[in-house]
């Protein structure tokens, strides 16, 4: 499956000055010293929470997807026996042990609030204000639908099991077959965390908040279609060989793209990025979560009333702070000895990238999963990439997106939650 040309929108900014702000990382101002002390990321989330004063919206899903009338879990139990994706997704969600992590992103988007504070607070009433949080209940409500829109997309994304590709005996199971149900949960799950949010977002009655929110179900959208997949829409990387050849075949159709110049507020053809380790993993990532992140911090100042500069500079922030979470996420995948404990890791992740940059040799035993990643030796590309070039890039990567989240972070006024959130970005690195 795959999208030869995607022309992105200018839905926020125009051109010209999205261009204008593009981050140049060897500039930034913020360089992460290996000599800080450095907490360990779940002590900063505890200190996060801390800082606010106030729970993550994390509870209230769990309660959602408990509640006698959804009766979501209960449900679960009927796969029990059976090997549905339903099952892990769950699992990877809502485990005490993922909880925190899951959590990080609402918390977050408080502490923004509270950093940004407000041009001029004589435009709310005092009862417009949350007493517990000091922020807006506006921006308190936005700050925990950001939860649910993420969970949505993961168990619209790895909880439906793709049947279309069984024989036909599959293909003409019961309604009430247990692979069946499992799909109808996956699905009718996923649209709930989606549609209630959406309709609490519109229940705020600003505009440009519904639109930028909106928009980032079309990105998240647009990464799952981003490149070839396996029958189980597992994405597979590109060939780094094809890229190579098409290069030296006819140089002047492709573009050089500036890697800060990823982004959705600009167009360009997805054909120029496609192939090129760092662009390709900054295009998938920026639309998996980067702009979900950003905008949603955008839409928090938009709701405060700051001006368009400010939203600017708090997108970027959010976007550069997503993406050293994941490669912060995809460097502990190989810094460890062991393989996760399912057996398998994201194939679009950095380290894989840049090694098949290097070592194009390597994309023969991905192509093996071509139909189903279970094909794959993923205890051999583990030990091959752990101890391959790509994993000094991805060092490389992670401290240039630190960098640049910092140096955004640092033109707000000192603060406890800026601090907390400082802390947040620093982890990523131990």
């Amino acid at each position: 499956m795959t999208l030869n040309k995607i022309t992105f929108i200018r839905t926020i900014f125009n051109s010209q000055s999205a261009r204008k702000f593009s981050i140049k990382s060897s500039k930034c101002e913020a360089v992460v010293s290996q000599s800080e002390v450095r907490q360990s990321w779940y002590q900063a989330v505890d200190d996060a929470i801390q800082c606010i004063k106030y729970q993550s919206p994390f509870p209230k899903l769990r309660y959602m997807t408990t509640n006698k009338h959804v009766n979501w879990l209960s449900n679960l139990e009927k796969l029990e026996k059976i090997d549905h994706p339903l099952r892990e997704t769950a699992k990877i969600i809502f485990t005490e042990k993922n909880a925190t992590a899951n959590q990080i992103w609402g918390i977050v988007a408080l502490l923004v609030s509270k950093l940004a504070s407000y041009p001029n607070k004589n435009l709310w009433n005092e009862k417009d204000f949350d007493k517990e949080t000091g922020i807006l209940k506006d921006q308190r409500k936005l700050s925990e639908y950001i939860e649910y829109l993420a969970f949505q997309n993961e168990i619209h994304r790895d909880g439906v099991l793709n049947m279309h590709h069984f024989n036909k005996n599959a293909l003409n199971l019961d309604n009430d077959d247990p692979l069946i149900f499992g799909n109808k949960i996956a699905i009718l799950t996923g649209d709930m965390m989606l549609g209630f949010p959406s309709l609490q977002i519109a229940k705020l009655k600003n505009y440009k908040v519904t639109a930028i929110m909106s928009s980032t179900v079309t990105d998240t959208a647009d990464f799952s279609f981003l490149g070839e997949c396996d029958i189980q829409n597992n994405l597979l990387p590109s060939d780094p060989i094809k890229k190579l050849e098409e290069q030296k075949q006819n140089p002047k159709v492709f573009e050089e793209i500036s890697t800060d110049e990823i982004d959705v507020m600009l167009p360009f053809k997805v054909h120029d990025v496609m192939g090129t380790a760092e662009n390709e993993w900054k295009l998938r990532h920026t639309l998996g979560g980067a702009t979900r992140l950003g905008k949603s911090f955008q839409a928090l100042l938009i709701l405060a009333k700051h001006n368009e500069e400010k939203q600017k500079e708090i997108y970027f922030m959010g976007k550069h702070m997503y993406l050293s979470y994941r490669a912060s996420r995809d460097l502990n995948i190989f810094i460890s000895n062991e393989v996760p404990l399912n057996g398998k890791f994201l194939l679009i992740s950095a380290p894989l990238l840049f090694h098949l940059e290097k070592d194009p040799s390597l994309f023969e035993e991905i192509k093996k999963g071509s139909e189903s990643i279970e094909n794959i030796n993923f205890h051999k590309l583990h030990k091959i990439v752990r101890n391959g070039p790509g994993m000094d890039k991805t060092k490389e990567l992670l401290n240039d997106n630190m960098s640049i989240a910092l140096n955004l972070l640092y033109k707000f006024p000192k603060c406890e939650s800026r601090k907390a959130i400082e802390n947040l970005i620093l982890a990523l690195e131990s």
